[in-house]
């Protein structure tokens, strides 16, 4: 038996304001602000979860919004372009909506069997609304602020940007579980097992561009799905078989995390399903307070005094 990522856990970003960061996402992109905590090995800045209206591994996207720092820049070695999925009768509200914002977009275009606009949050991050019937198959979040048939329903999927495909692609059949189903000059796909949400991993071939800094605007990394700690045991192991070295098993409270870079200095993750985003809050208060891992807990007033305050999407309290 071998480990077969069912693929991406969540998507991690470095935002720069954090209210901006939550008026961009949680309003106009309307996921559901699913966790309000901290950044574990930085307790002044804020972590914010973003998803389905629960969260399930596949939706969430991430963020550290560091207000002061440096601006990154996009490049290879790392993940240039996070894609959503809709569905397909969904591309028209969205352009209407992206215009209605005033946020300049590309498309919409046609790549293989999907409808693709390209647009940016505020910090310059780019993004994507892909257009495809297996986004047909979820729900949308019904208390949402976008009208559920619009929604967006997860993570569609992730472009790596390298100078070459391999030693990448190896690594994602190889060592995650993903098959190789499509190429053209440059854009190489995987995909994982099954039909779960963020099973998509695209690899741009642009061999001499520049490298990729990280800082605001930038992604961080992306985790792959592991079941339970069996699974992520076992995707330890090959990840090491295949020459690579990976971090201790660590607690991030809500999942448990293995951290490792492939040869192309991406920096991925592997993160248990489990146990989840309501192990201290419930279905319907989640996303409406600073949570802390119990190990943290006691410092909540030094961490609250140095955090800056935030207003939550409406109805929800103001944090901390």
């Amino acid at each position: 038996m071998s480990f077969r990522s069912a693929g991406i856990h969540h998507v991690t970003a470095i935002a720069g304001d954090p209210q901006r960061n939550l008026a961009f996402y949680a309003g106009i992109l309307g996921l559901r602000l699913v966790k309000v905590t901290v950044n574990y090995d930085d307790p002044a800045t804020y972590h914010f979860y973003y998803g389905d209206e629960t969260g399930s591994p596949g939706s969430v996207m991430t963020f550290f919004p560091w207000r002061d720092a440096p601006r990154g820049r996009s490049g290879v070695g790392q993940i240039s372009v996070t894609s959503f999925a809709i569905p397909p009768e969904a591309i028209a509200f969205w352009v209407g909506r992206l215009i209605h914002h005033g946020i300049s977009y590309q498309g919409p275009l046609r790549r293989w069997d999907e409808t693709v606009l390209t647009f940016s949050d505020p910090d310059g991050l780019v993004l994507e609304l892909v257009g495809h019937p297996s986004a047909e198959e979820r729900l949308g979040w019904v208390s949402g602020p976008i009208p559920p048939e619009a929604a967006i329903r997860g993570i569609y999927g992730v472009t790596v940007l390298e100078h070459a495909l391999d030693p990448t692609g190896p690594v994602l059949v190889d060592t995650l579980g993903f098959a190789q189903t499509h190429a053209d000059e440059s854009r190489f796909r995987f995909e994982a097992p099954g039909d779960g949400l963020g099973r998509i991993i695209d690899v741009h071939v642009a061999g001499g561009f520049w490298g990729g800094i990280m800082g605001v605007g930038t992604i961080h990394h992306v985790a792959y799905r592991a079941t339970d700690d069996t699974d992520q045991h076992m995707a330890q192991a090959q990840i090491k078989a295949a020459g690579m070295s990976t971090t201790a098993v660590l607690d991030r409270h809500y999942f448990r995390s293995v951290y490792f870079r492939e040869p192309g200095e991406v920096l991925f993750e592997i993160a248990t399903e489990g146990p989840g985003f309501m192990v201290d809050e419930t279905r319907n208060n989640l996303g409406t307070g600073l949570r802390l891992p119990p190990w943290l807990e006691a410092s909540r007033s030094s961490i609250q005094t140095r955090l800056p305050s935030v207003e939550l999407p409406a109805s929800h309290d103001t944090v901390p």
